[in-house]
């Protein structure tokens, strides 16, 4: 009985199938999950001869030097091929790794040797050697063979895997396209695993699907329960840079028809610059809460002292292209880049910005905050790049109005009725945190009153003296960082001048 193959799944079959005829040494290139060792299997079916799989080499190995892998290979390899006229070699990528990948194995690079002395052996006696490989194969096989490949799963695949595990009632109901702009990087096992779930009779159509995929496959590396819940709303007095998240970010993020109708595609690079304490890392915390398993987070805590920084690092890069559409959010990237540890995440980041790597990087959107710019290298920064300006602002008064007027009506009643205009002429270059900070001093100065049976005095007087010590202690800061910038080693090579008119502010 024939295997039914899935639209991408049968074009690399065919393909395969046509390379057979005019070729000794073939590869068949698949990602796990994608069907690999099921075309494999088909073949085997269809030329007869010998199937060799990852069970066949370990059972080989038993008993043998643990050095003697690639010995072990060409013998096992060798003798299928000597009684056979096709040898089917899968997974050849997990010895790969092992002996040509791992620059700490002592025979790094020696598996050539039998590599080639097979695929001359297959060639001059017409034979078939087929390999399987979820990545790169070692030089000898690369040069001498022809390839096939199964490509990223369509619309189309995940209808024809889906429906054969579902009910075709509840596959009726599945939007594919909507599945597969939501995830596209979904291969055979995932899907089918869904599929399973769903088969036990639970109640299902999209949303609920997507929901599943998002539970169980698609994870940001936040956790959002360690995340202060906060909404885009919650920020006062920057109406247009809201207005431009929403309509630059959140709606093709979310608005997943519209997107594919307009082919809408988040900004590949957003720089939001401010002052400390307006609300930059706010917007991360809220853009983390809306888009969930598409948001992800490099800053200095992710960066410093990890000596695996380049493995997280490409580690967060990659999840966000499986996610994609996706967001990485880089706080604090001036302080990274000033500190000079960023241990090549500025390559990393022109390579992205740039979409050189692939489509699916081209539909991650790098989103940085810098409260000062001028610490940023200025090629990255260039026009082209950062596609998308925004400036955080410190609130105006009519904000300010508000900013306070929302943490007051969170007090009890006795600490309301304030003065507010009063308030709001005093917190004059304050940002939201230090009007959040003067709240929470006003309130303790008031508990202490009340605690210690001192008179108590009106609520304005309160909230009054705690923006006394605020603008006291943002004095100090400011000392305190003047001394540090006096004291600050010179800035790596790559920095100069910030121009600013070489910047697309989109």
């Amino acid at each position: 009985m024939n295997v039914k193959f899935s639209p991408t799944q049968q074009e690399a079959f065919d393909n395969l199938s046509r390379l057979l005829t005019i070729g000794n040494v073939l590869v068949l290139y698949g990602s796990v999950g994608s069907g690999k060792s099921t075309a494999l299997g088909e073949i085997h079916r269809q030329t007869g001869g010998a199937f060799l799989s990852v069970r066949n080499f370990v059972e080989a190995m038993r008993g043998r030097h643990p050095l003697a892998l690639e010995e072990t290979f060409e013998q096992m390899v060798m003798e299928a091929i000597s009684t056979s006229d096709a040898v089917i070699v899968d997974d050849l990528d997990l010895l790969n790794d092992v002996v040509c990948c791992n620059h700490f194995y002592p025979r790094l690079g020696f598996l050539n040797a039998p590599l080639t002395a097979l695929t001359v052996y297959a060639t001059e006696n017409g034979k078939k050697l087929i390999f399987g490989s979820t990545g790169k194969v070692a030089g000898p096989i690369d040069q001498r063979s022809f390839h096939a490949g199964i490509g990223e799963f369509k619309a189309a695949d995940y209808e024809f895997i889906c429906r054969q595990y579902l009910a075709p009632a509840a596959a009726d109901r599945l939007d594919y396209d909507k599945i597969h702009r939501f995830a596209p990087k979904l291969n055979a096992h995932q899907l089918k695993g869904a599929c399973l779930w769903f088969e036990q009779g639970q109640e299902l159509d999209t949303t609920i699907f997507i929901d599943y995929l998002r539970s169980q496959h698609m994870a940001s590396n936040v956790d959002l329960g360690e995340v202060q819940p906060v909404d885009l709303r919650d920020l006062k007095g920057v109406d247009d840079v809201i207005q431009s998240l929403e309509a630059n970010l959140a709606l093709p993020l979310e608005n997943d028809e519209l997107a594919a109708e307009l082919n809408l595609k988040p900004k590949r690079g957003v720089l939001l610059a401010g002052p400390p304490g307006t609300g930059k890392t706010t917007i991360g915390r809220a853009l983390a809460h809306r888009l969930k398993s598409k948001f992800f987070l490099i800053d200095g805590t992710f960066i410093s002292g990890m000596g695996d920084f380049y493995n997280r690092v490409h580690h967060v890069f990659e999840m966000a292209k499986r996610n994609a559409p996706s967001i990485i959010f880089i706080d604090d990237s001036d302080v990274i880049f000033e500190s000079g540890e960023e241990m090549g995440l500025y390559r990393y980041l022109l390579t992205m910005l740039d979409g050189l790597e692939s489509q699916s990087a081209g539909r991650v959107c790098v989103m940085m905050t810098a409260m000062d710019v001028g610490n940023l290298p200025p090629a990255m920064i260039r026009s082209g790049r950062i596609e998308l300006w925004l400036e955080m602002r410190l609130p105006d008064q009519e904000a300010r109005a508000m900013i306070l007027s929302t943490h007051l009506n969170q007090l009890p009643a006795t600490l309301t009725q304030v003065d507010l205009p009063a308030l709001v002429s005093a917190t004059n270059g304050f940002t939201g945190a230090d009007l959040k900070r003067l709240i929470e001093d006003g309130k303790t100065l008031y508990a202490y009153d009340k605690a210690r049976g001192h008179a108590l005095r009106a609520p304005t007087e309160y909230f009054i003296s705690a923006i006394e010590t605020v603008n006291y202690n943002k004095a100090r800061y400011a000392e305190a960082e003047t001394r540090a910038r006096q004291q600050r080693p010179a800035r790596p090579p790559w920095f100069g001048p910030f121009v600013s008119h070489a910047v697309s502010r989109g």
